[in-house]
């Protein structure tokens, strides 16, 4: 990364942050619930507030015991992810006189009642807001891991923080929690930061402590390649709340949520540095490429931002994006006689000539009719020379339609009951990888 292309402090106070940024724009960034206001007016995802505590009379009279099995205590106005807990699950405690309702934090801590009341009276008195003002307590809903990111996050839950700058998707990353963070996806806590190519959202570089890294820490676990799931929807979101805002130049935080998808967390008025080791290039460039361009709308900016920041990884993402792979075990769907699709577990096998199907499969299939054998072929088995017959299957292969032969035969000494050949293989990559759920032997009820 060549030091003139580095953003400074300094160039993005005054370059960007103030001459980008209203004072309102950033009175809406420095408050989350006025942050997530802004969102539900302008219909963004976000996740739910469930209260909201402005004065000690409101702790006091809020029934805790209402509260999910899950959820987030925050302040409004708060820092660096000072001062929220993320409660994971609730604990029931019974003693002989007293029914206790308690709960476990992402950092395996129990508390109560008692101790959710006591931190958000913190809350209020300024404790982890910026210049110990007074604060707002509010209990928001919970976020989880997606799962393509459970075996490289611990515990909490990771985010994606993009910079958008004129409409336009500038830079991102996607920060992991680690054990050193306790769950937290804070860099100064200790969380990865991923950098990201924003053309395809796969993960390119990583650092810990601003120091390049190559695998999650005490394993083994590469941490590039990382392919993000509904990236083009993580972006549009992320635009579209920047323009909400008011903010000129953002940092959007976005969490990925398993179910309901992409949802904003925070917006940043004065976004971190460190994205840009996280990448290894530096905002400068990009930012003054962007800077006089005419941007007509959400779905313009994000095709500039993917012509002009294209990572390494382009061309090798476009090429496996547009051939598919499939695997030495996969799913096939065979239509029946009434033109219905049933799906079984296939064979992938580039050894094999031509593709196969079990007799009885055939036969329940309603398809190992006469008018439906369109030849016979001639195989050499343990029994000797036999007669096959072949019959013309509709099956779909990775989303890949095709109207295929197939040999009928006896398999239900094999594992799988459908076998595919190479002459149905044509335009796909086979991976000798087997997911572990199919290593399964297939019958019929």
């Amino acid at each position: 990364m060549k030091i003139s292309s580095i953003l400074g402090l300094n160039a993005r106070n005054t370059l960007y942050t103030a001459k980008y940024n209203s004072r309102e724009a950033k009175k809406i960034a420095n408050s989350k619930l006025q942050t997530y206001k802004v969102l539900k007016k302008n219909k963004i995802a976000h996740p739910k507030v469930l209260a909201k505590f402005k004065k000690y009379s409101d702790v006091d009279n809020f029934n805790w015991e209402s509260l999910p099995s899950s959820f987030a205590v925050k302040p409004s106005r708060g820092l660096g992810g000072e001062g929220i807990i993320v409660v994971k699950k609730r604990l029931k405690i019974t003693n002989d006189k007293l029914q206790m309702i308690n709960w476990m934090t992402s950092s395996k801590i129990k508390i109560n009642a008692e101790d959710l009341k006591l931190h958000c009276l913190d809350i209020l008195e300024g404790a982890y807001s910026i210049g110990n003002e007074p604060d707002v307590a509010f209990i928001q809903e919970y976020v989880g891991r997606h799962k393509v990111f459970r075996k490289y996050a611990y515990r909490g839950t990771p985010d994606i923080r993009i910079i958008v700058f004129n409409k336009i998707p500038v830079m991102a990353m996607l920060r992991l929690p680690t054990k050193e963070s306790g769950g937290r996806a804070n860099l100064h806590q200790g969380a990865l930061g991923l950098g990201i190519d924003l053309a395809y959202g796969i993960t390119t570089n990583a650092i810990q402590h601003n120091r390049q890294i190559v695998f999650k820490p005490g394993t083994l676990r590469k941490l590039n390649g990382i392919k993000i799931p509904q990236w083009n929807l993580i972006l549009e979101t992320a635009v579209k709340a920047q323009m909400a805002s008011g903010l000129g130049y953002a940092g959007i935080d976005i969490v990925l949520h398993p179910e309901k998808g992409p949802m904003v967390i925070e917006l940043n008025a004065q976004p971190g540095l460190s994205i840009q080791l996280a990448n290894n290039e530096g905002l400068k460039k990009r930012l003054e490429r962007i800077d006089d361009l005419a941007v007509i709308n959400v779905s313009h900016g994000i095709k500039i931002s993917k012509a002009l920041f294209a990572g390494k990884f382009s061309d090798r993402v476009k090429f496996r994006e547009e051939t598919p792979v499939v695997k030495a075990v996969e799913d096939v769907f065979i239509k029946d006689q009434f033109g219905k699709w049933k799906k079984f577990l296939a064979k992938i096998d580039t050894g094999a000539w031509s593709s196969a199907i079990d007799v009885g499969v055939a036969k329940k299939l309603g398809l190992l009719k006469k008018n439906k054998i369109i030849t016979t072929r001639k195989k050499l088995s343990s029994l000797g020379e036999e007669e096959r017959p072949v019959l013309e299957v509709i099956l779909k292969l990775a989303g890949k339609k095709m109207q295929t032969k197939v040999t009928v035969a006896d398999r239900k000494l094999l594992r799988y009951s459908i076998l595919i050949g190479r002459t149905d293989l044509q335009g796909f990559l086979v991976s000798p990888e087997i997911e572990k759920d199919k290593l399964v032997k297939v019958k019929w009820a």
